[in-house]
Protein backbone atom coordinates (compact mmCIF):
# COMPACT_ATOMS: atom_id res chain seq x y z
CA UNK A 1 0.00 0.00 0.00
CA UNK A 2 1.59 3.28 -0.87
CA UNK A 3 2.39 6.21 1.51
CA UNK A 4 0.14 8.46 -0.60
CA UNK A 5 -2.68 6.29 -0.29
CA UNK A 6 -1.67 5.83 3.39
CA UNK A 7 -1.69 9.77 3.84
CA UNK A 8 -4.51 10.69 1.78
CA UNK A 9 -6.82 8.05 3.32
CA UNK A 10 -6.24 9.31 7.13
CA UNK A 11 -6.62 13.41 6.24
CA UNK A 12 -10.06 12.63 4.69
CA UNK A 13 -11.77 14.19 7.62
CA UNK A 14 -11.01 10.21 9.32
CA UNK A 15 -9.03 11.39 11.56
CA UNK A 16 -10.24 12.99 14.89
CA UNK A 17 -7.66 14.82 15.55
CA UNK A 18 -4.18 15.01 15.23
CA UNK A 19 -1.47 16.33 17.70
CA UNK A 20 0.73 18.86 15.87
CA UNK A 21 1.58 19.47 12.20
CA UNK A 22 3.18 17.25 10.02
CA UNK A 23 7.25 17.57 9.88
CA UNK A 24 8.52 18.48 6.30
CA UNK A 25 12.18 18.18 4.89
CA UNK A 26 13.38 21.12 3.15
CA UNK A 27 12.64 20.80 -0.81
CA UNK A 28 16.41 20.09 -2.23
CA UNK A 29 18.17 18.62 0.68
CA UNK A 30 19.87 15.70 0.51
CA UNK A 31 17.19 14.12 3.33
CA UNK A 32 14.46 15.62 1.02
CA UNK A 33 15.51 13.58 -2.25
CA UNK A 34 16.08 10.74 0.30
CA UNK A 35 11.95 11.12 2.05
CA UNK A 36 11.22 11.42 -1.75
CA UNK A 37 13.03 7.95 -2.84
CA UNK A 38 11.53 6.21 0.13
CA UNK A 39 8.32 6.85 -0.61
CA UNK A 40 8.61 6.06 -4.16
CA UNK A 41 10.04 2.40 -3.60
CA UNK A 42 6.91 2.06 -1.36
CA UNK A 43 4.62 3.50 -4.03
CA UNK A 44 6.51 0.59 -6.56
CA UNK A 45 4.72 -2.27 -4.31
CA UNK A 46 8.19 -4.31 -4.01
CA UNK A 47 8.46 -5.77 -0.87
CA UNK A 48 8.89 -3.81 2.00
CA UNK A 49 11.91 -5.93 3.38
CA UNK A 50 13.93 -4.88 0.14
CA UNK A 51 12.63 -0.64 0.73
CA UNK A 52 13.97 -0.55 3.81
CA UNK A 53 17.51 -1.41 3.14
CA UNK A 54 20.11 1.37 2.62
CA UNK A 55 20.38 2.87 -0.43
CA UNK A 56 23.94 2.33 -2.54
CA UNK A 57 26.40 5.31 -1.77
CA UNK A 58 24.16 6.84 1.01
CA UNK A 59 24.60 8.12 4.42
CA UNK A 60 22.92 5.65 7.32
CA UNK A 61 22.14 8.31 9.64
CA UNK A 62 20.48 10.57 7.01
CA UNK A 63 18.84 6.91 6.10
CA UNK A 64 17.69 6.58 9.75
CA UNK A 65 16.57 10.26 9.79
CA UNK A 66 14.35 10.27 7.51
CA UNK A 67 12.62 7.03 8.64
CA UNK A 68 12.43 8.80 12.00
CA UNK A 69 10.20 11.12 10.53
CA UNK A 70 8.47 9.96 8.55
CA UNK A 71 7.38 7.17 11.30
CA UNK A 72 6.60 10.01 13.74
CA UNK A 73 4.07 11.32 11.44
CA UNK A 74 2.39 8.43 10.68
CA UNK A 75 2.35 6.88 13.42
CA UNK A 76 0.83 9.78 14.71
CA UNK A 77 -2.31 10.19 11.90
CA UNK A 78 -2.49 6.49 13.22
CA UNK A 79 -3.31 7.45 17.09
CA UNK A 80 -5.17 10.45 15.92
CA UNK A 81 -7.87 7.76 14.42
CA UNK A 82 -8.38 6.61 18.17
CA UNK A 83 -7.35 9.31 20.31
CA UNK A 84 -11.12 10.28 20.83
CA UNK A 85 -11.70 6.47 22.46
CA UNK A 86 -8.70 6.56 24.49
CA UNK A 87 -9.06 8.89 27.51
CA UNK A 88 -7.84 8.26 31.55
CA UNK A 89 -11.24 6.05 31.94
CA UNK A 90 -11.20 3.87 28.91
CA UNK A 91 -7.25 3.93 29.34
CA UNK A 92 -6.22 4.65 33.18
CA UNK A 93 -2.72 3.27 32.34
CA UNK A 94 -0.28 2.97 29.12
CA UNK A 95 -0.71 -0.73 28.91
CA UNK A 96 0.19 -3.16 26.07
CA UNK A 97 -2.00 -5.94 27.36
CA UNK A 98 -1.95 -7.81 30.90
CA UNK A 99 1.63 -8.45 30.84
CA UNK A 100 3.12 -5.06 29.56
CA UNK A 101 2.34 -1.95 30.92
CA UNK A 102 4.67 0.91 30.81
CA UNK A 103 4.25 2.40 33.99
CA UNK A 104 6.44 4.79 34.31
CA UNK A 105 7.05 8.36 32.08
CA UNK A 106 10.34 10.34 32.66
CA UNK A 107 11.80 12.42 30.45
CA UNK A 108 14.39 14.64 32.99
CA UNK A 109 12.31 17.87 32.43
CA UNK A 110 8.82 18.54 33.05
CA UNK A 111 9.02 14.96 34.64
CA UNK A 112 11.94 13.98 36.50
CA UNK A 113 11.09 11.67 38.53
CA UNK A 114 9.34 8.80 36.96
CA UNK A 115 5.55 9.05 37.00
CA UNK A 116 2.63 6.91 36.43
CA UNK A 117 -0.16 8.77 33.64
CA UNK A 118 -3.32 7.68 32.27
CA UNK A 119 -2.31 6.68 28.43
CA UNK A 120 -3.70 9.96 26.50
CA UNK A 121 -1.37 11.52 28.66
CA UNK A 122 1.52 9.58 28.35
CA UNK A 123 0.85 9.26 24.59
CA UNK A 124 0.53 13.21 24.30
CA UNK A 125 4.36 13.48 25.92
CA UNK A 126 5.51 11.01 24.32
CA UNK A 127 4.79 12.81 20.87
CA UNK A 128 5.60 16.01 22.23
CA UNK A 129 9.10 14.68 23.34
CA UNK A 130 9.90 12.98 20.45
CA UNK A 131 8.82 16.25 18.35
CA UNK A 132 11.18 18.44 20.27
CA UNK A 133 13.88 15.91 19.12
CA UNK A 134 13.40 15.48 15.65
CA UNK A 135 13.13 19.62 15.49
CA UNK A 136 16.16 20.42 17.46
CA UNK A 137 18.79 21.23 14.38
CA UNK A 138 21.42 20.24 16.77
CA UNK A 139 20.23 16.89 16.79
CA UNK A 140 18.95 16.36 13.99
CA UNK A 141 20.75 18.23 11.60
CA UNK A 142 18.61 19.93 8.51
CA UNK A 143 22.46 20.50 6.60
CA UNK A 144 24.58 18.38 5.70
CA UNK A 145 27.14 21.15 6.56
CA UNK A 146 26.17 19.99 10.03
CA UNK A 147 27.22 16.88 11.07
CA UNK A 148 25.16 13.94 13.22
CA UNK A 149 25.95 14.12 16.69
CA UNK A 150 27.69 10.90 18.11
CA UNK A 151 24.63 10.81 20.20
CA UNK A 152 22.66 10.08 16.97
CA UNK A 153 22.20 6.45 16.36
CA UNK A 154 21.37 6.24 20.45
CA UNK A 155 18.68 8.97 19.96
CA UNK A 156 17.20 7.25 17.41
CA UNK A 157 16.82 4.08 19.12
CA UNK A 158 14.80 6.01 21.91
CA UNK A 159 12.95 7.59 19.65
CA UNK A 160 11.51 4.29 17.71
CA UNK A 161 11.54 2.40 20.79
CA UNK A 162 8.87 5.24 21.92
CA UNK A 163 6.82 5.69 18.89
CA UNK A 164 6.50 1.65 19.07
CA UNK A 165 4.87 1.50 22.27
CA UNK A 166 1.81 3.75 20.65
CA UNK A 167 1.76 0.75 18.22
CA UNK A 168 1.32 -1.40 20.88
CA UNK A 169 -1.12 0.55 22.77
CA UNK A 170 -3.76 0.94 19.66
CA UNK A 171 -3.39 -2.49 18.18
CA UNK A 172 -4.40 -3.85 21.69
CA UNK A 173 -6.65 -1.49 22.61
CA UNK A 174 -7.94 0.44 19.88
CA UNK A 175 -7.60 -1.91 17.03
CA UNK A 176 -11.74 -2.61 16.65
CA UNK A 177 -11.75 1.46 16.07
CA UNK A 178 -9.49 0.79 13.29
CA UNK A 179 -11.12 -1.79 12.26
CA UNK A 180 -14.34 0.18 12.14
CA UNK A 181 -13.10 2.87 9.87
CA UNK A 182 -11.01 0.33 7.36
CA UNK A 183 -8.19 1.39 8.24
CA UNK A 184 -6.27 -2.00 9.25
CA UNK A 185 -4.31 -2.74 5.78
CA UNK A 186 -3.17 0.91 6.12
CA UNK A 187 -1.91 0.11 9.99
CA UNK A 188 -0.56 -3.20 9.17
CA UNK A 189 1.54 -2.02 6.11
CA UNK A 190 2.77 0.96 8.32
CA UNK A 191 3.42 -1.03 11.12
CA UNK A 192 5.47 -4.23 8.87
CA UNK A 193 7.22 -1.17 7.49
CA UNK A 194 8.23 0.16 10.80
CA UNK A 195 9.22 -3.20 11.79
CA UNK A 196 11.42 -4.11 9.03
CA UNK A 197 13.04 -0.84 9.07
CA UNK A 198 13.90 -1.20 13.25
CA UNK A 199 15.08 -4.98 12.36
CA UNK A 200 17.16 -4.15 9.31
CA UNK A 201 19.18 -1.43 11.56
CA UNK A 202 18.73 -3.51 14.97
CA UNK A 203 17.26 0.37 16.38
CA UNK A 204 14.70 -1.61 18.77
CA UNK A 205 15.93 -4.51 21.68
CA UNK A 206 13.92 -8.00 21.13
CA UNK A 207 12.63 -7.16 24.89
CA UNK A 208 11.00 -3.96 23.84
CA UNK A 209 9.10 -6.02 20.79
CA UNK A 210 7.74 -9.09 22.81
CA UNK A 211 4.17 -7.09 23.62
CA UNK A 212 3.48 -7.72 19.52
CA UNK A 213 5.75 -10.73 18.65
CA UNK A 214 2.31 -12.72 18.50
CA UNK A 215 1.08 -10.51 15.68
CA UNK A 216 4.29 -9.51 14.30
CA UNK A 217 4.33 -13.18 13.46
CA UNK A 218 1.12 -13.30 11.65
CA UNK A 219 1.16 -10.13 9.33
CA UNK A 220 5.75 -10.15 8.51
CA UNK A 221 5.22 -13.88 7.74
CA UNK A 222 8.67 -14.06 6.95
CA UNK A 223 10.53 -13.72 10.05
CA UNK A 224 10.95 -15.46 13.20
CA UNK A 225 8.79 -14.73 15.76
CA UNK A 226 10.12 -12.86 18.86
CA UNK A 227 10.77 -15.57 21.76
CA UNK A 228 9.08 -14.73 24.85
CA UNK A 229 11.08 -13.17 27.87
CA UNK A 230 10.93 -16.44 29.89
CA UNK A 231 12.16 -14.74 33.35
CA UNK A 232 9.38 -12.29 33.25
CA UNK A 233 5.91 -13.59 33.19
CA UNK A 234 4.68 -9.85 34.11
CA UNK A 235 7.30 -7.19 32.64
CA UNK A 236 6.42 -3.96 33.51
CA UNK A 237 8.96 -1.76 32.06
CA UNK A 238 9.88 1.70 33.15
CA UNK A 239 10.13 4.61 30.59
CA UNK A 240 13.76 5.20 29.97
Amino acid sequence: MALSGFVEFFQKGKVSMTFRPKKKFTHGTIRYSLHKQAQASLNSGINLRAAVQLPEGEDLNDWIAVHVVDFFNRINLIYGTVSEYCDSKSCPTMSGGPRFEYLMWADGDRYKKPTALPAPQYIALLMDWVESQINNETLFPVSTDVPFPKTFNALCRKILTRLFRVFVHVYIHHFDRIVSIGAEAHVNTCYKHFYYFVQEFNLISAKELEPLAEMTSHICKDVSPVPPNSNNSSASHHHS
